[in-house]
């Protein structure tokens, strides 16, 4: 029994494939490598991606709608080609081997970027500054690069928060407290990679050169992959439980096959195995839960369900494998309330600098002006900030009031950030009103620049960090936590769909907008010169959509039934 308790009960084994050493793998001792190696894959995504419409606009020799086009597309790539990633570590390689295979790909992506932007022979040919004239073989070679760097990332962002997370053992109350606190500093060091990236190396490119701006990217990655490899003695990891899409299928042919079907009122009766672990390589079993109770049909047991002694898992399925079905549906709802404040945060790449543009840049009474784009800083101080207030400060003040472990709920943390978010587009709103109140008093109309300091877009960017720190960092931790062991890549990956959607959502509105308001010679709210324009419009649209959003989130998260692990896994 003694010798039991050295190990790990949540079925995850060591680097030899052996039962996970409680006192030499895991925990804290494993996650700087983590942590270190996602900061610096962050600063390598974001010092690439940052400034690469500039790169699409002035080396490709691209107008501006076809860079932010390309731009979008490539950047809402990254976000959809996690779901492949996961799919392969949940269902075959494990976490640990995805983030490796790909992470190779992804440094042969950004080497080749490099390249393509340095070596003489393939790099676009520039006549003078911003003036160049690509062939499209040195087109053709940029988009391989970054295609192939966001199919590389599709690897590492579902399952490197998740493969941190499982350093920690699940049934051990000790180690799981310590969770919540992994994906605070875990979300940190992203945000310090985005600041280095958001600073330095926007800078290197703009002053220095392109090849020095994706080459230190790259080997920022380099570093990343390095850093990943030299904690594999103290790794955790967990066994991948085959397909995970043909489960859910399986669950869903089994009950409409039993439509007719009775479900028995002594749940006890519905089909389990009668193994400590599931059927589920790797996975506990999950109590029953009363919701959705039509996909019981699927562990009902009929005469007709075994075939020659086996069981036919497309007529009977185990009750984990139906609350597997159950706990992703589960999630949707709370999934699809992420889409809105996406896109009220992909304002700061859009809305935000054109706002900004139009506003006073200098630094003071310097000749300095700050880039608009650079306004994004705050929001990346904001989250450092925020970060270790609410995980040395909150969570404990919060704890004594609700008696929570983590002192807030996960759901009642990402409501708290989706009301946050509101309060920025309020602010975002409320500035621009200021602003074209200004214009139309002293007719500032074909002003370059509004004599009305940037620096009052802080409080926006500021508050869409505070948001960030708990919407972002609470559904990383909520999605790993309802998760089926056996899906907890797969969920990572659906969370961040959301930011793509988002994306997509925001320009869907801007394209609707723009095509009522724009009639009749009217310049509608977002003309070519905002201060033509209503884009505080715009901005409380967001909140008003944010405040709809937030109402649907709570009759959702007063619904909403968790997922109960049953048990442990036995040491093999």
């Amino acid at each position: 029994m003694e010798e039991d308790d050295i190990y790990t009960k949540d079925g995850t084994m060591d680097y030899k494939g052996n039962p996970a050493n409680k006192k030499k793998t895991g925990t804290w001792r494993a996650c700087p490598y983590i942590i270190g190696s996602e900061g610096c894959e962050r600063l390598a995504y974001y010092g690439m991606s940052t400034n690469l419409v500039l790169y699409f606009k002035h080396r490709l020799n691209q107008h501006s709608a076809v860079a932010t086009k390309n731009n979008q597309n490539w950047g809402g790539t990254c976000y959809l080609t996690p779901l492949i990633g996961a799919f392969l570590a949940d269902s075959y390689l494990g976490r640990y081997w995805t983030i490796a295979c790909f992470s190779i790909i992804y440094i042969i992506g950004m080497t080749l970027l490099a390249l393509s932007a340095s070596v003489h022979s393939i790099r676009p040919r520039c006549y003078a500054k911003d003036v160049c004239n690509p062939t499209k073989a040195q087109s053709a070679m940029t988009f391989l690069s970054l295609y192939l760097i966001a199919l590389g990332t599709g690897g590492i962002k579902p399952c490197v928060s998740s493969y941190g997370a499982d350093q920690f053992d699940d049934t051990d109350e000790k180690e799981k407290k310590h969770k919540s606190s992994f994906f605070n500093w875990f979300y940190l060091s992203i945000n310090i990679g985005a600041l280095i990236a958001a600073s330095v190396l926007v800078w290197v490119q703009d002053n220095v050169s392109w090849g020095w701006g994706f080459g230190i990217p790259s080997i920022a990655m380099a570093i990343a992959v390095c850093f990943f490899f030299s904690g594999t003695r103290l790794y955790r990891n967990q066994k991948p439980g085959g397909s995970a899409l043909t489960r859910l299928f399986q669950v869903v042919v089994a009950s409409i096959r039993k439509y007719k079907v009775t479900v028995p009122a002594d749940k006890s009766l519905l089909y389990e195995t009668t193994d400590v672990e599931s059927n589920i390589k790797g996975s506990r079993k999950i109590d029953h839960t009363n919701d959705l109770s039509f996909f019981d049909k699927a562990a009902v047991e009929t005469q007709t369900d075994q075939v020659k002694g086996s069981v036919n898992p497309w007529r009977l399925c185990t009750v984990t494998q139906v609350e597997e079905l159950k706990a992703i549906i589960r999630l949707l709802p709370i999934w699809a309330s992420g889409i809105i404040i996406s896109t009220a945060y992909s304002q700061m790449g859009n809305l935000f600098v054109l706002q900004g543009e139009r506003m006073d840049t200098r630094v003071g009474h310097s000749n300095f002006h700050i880039p608009p784009a650079s306004l994004s800083i705050f929001d990346i101080l904001s989250v450092i900030f925020w970060v270790p207030v609410y995980d040395r400060i909150i969570v404990p003040v919060t704890r004594k009031f609700t008696g929570h472990k983590h002192g807030l709920t996960q759901l009642q943390r990402i409501g708290i950030g989706l009301f946050i978010s509101i309060f920025a587009m309020v602010a975002a709103a409320t500035l621009e009103h200021e602003r074209l109140k200004m214009i139309k008093r002293h007719n500032y109309y074909e002003l370059k620049e509004v004599p009305m300091t940037i620096f009052w877009q802080v409080p926006q960017y500021f508050l869409l960090g505070c948001a960030e720190v708990f919407t972002s960092i609470g559904k990383l931790e909520f999605f790993y936590e309802q998760a089926p062991d056996a899906m907890r890549s797969f969920c990572s990956a659906l969370s961040l769909t959301t930011i793509a959607l988002g994306s997509y959502l925001s320009s869907l509105l801007v394209t609707v907008v723009t095509s009522v308001t724009a009639k009749g010679g009217k310049p509608g709210w977002i003309p070519d010169n905002v201060n033509y324009g209503h884009v505080d419009y715009f901005f409380w649209l967001l909140a008003a959509l944010s405040v709809l959003n937030l109402g649907v989130f709570l009759l959702i998260a007063k619904w909403y039934t968790y997922k109960k692990a049953v048990g442990t896994l036995p040491v093999k």
